[in-house]
């Protein structure tokens, strides 16, 4: 049963990397920028290539790490690829253990906000707070996800029992 919202979570996840993406990328190429508009794409091709290699030991992690590099050099390139960065954050949950993640998501967020400063020439509030609320909605949602696809991954359905809280006399 909750297989069917994970999934259709997967696809709007997707589905808003490939939308900013396009998005970067028609910006970029109006502004005469091929170079960085293929980058785009490339980025676009390595993201998809995802779901094959982000359950493996190595290959996810070394996959998202040259995901989140492209994802820099662009970001640094050109201001509209600042802003895939937070569907990106969802795979740091998905793909790394959660400490490893925790510290992928903050040190992303950081570069998403000091790319978005430097390109508009000036720190300003809403450059550094819609980042960070973005990477808190993004990472929370990512770990309830994460939450239910365990529970979904049991074979008996069940959730993990805890023990009960001592009592106190």
């Amino acid at each position: 049963m909750m297989d069917i919202p994970l999934r259709l979570l997967t696809w709007a996840v997707h589905l808003t990397v490939f939308g900013l993406l396009a998005m970067a990328v028609v910006t970029v190429l109006r502004e005469d920028q091929v170079g960085v508009a293929a980058g785009g794409v490339l980025l676009g091709a390595l993201y998809a290539a995802g779901p094959s290699v982000e359950g493996r030991p190595v290959g996810g992690p070394v996959w998202l790490g040259a995901l989140t590099a492209l994802w820099l050099v662009l970001a640094v390139a050109s201001a509209p690829f600042v802003w895939p960065a937070f569907p990106l954050l969802y795979t740091y949950v998905r793909v790394l253990p959660l400490w490893l993640a925790m510290f992928g998501v903050g040190a992303v967020t950081s570069a998403a906000i000091l790319a978005a400063a430097w390109h508009a020439g000036e720190p300003a509030v809403p450059l550094v707070v819609g980042p960070a609320l973005a990477a808190v909605v993004v990472t929370l949602l990512a770990l309830a996800c994460r939450s239910m696809r365990e529970h979904a991954d049991r074979p008996d359905g069940t959730a993990r029992e805890r023990p009960a809280p001592p009592v106190m006399p």
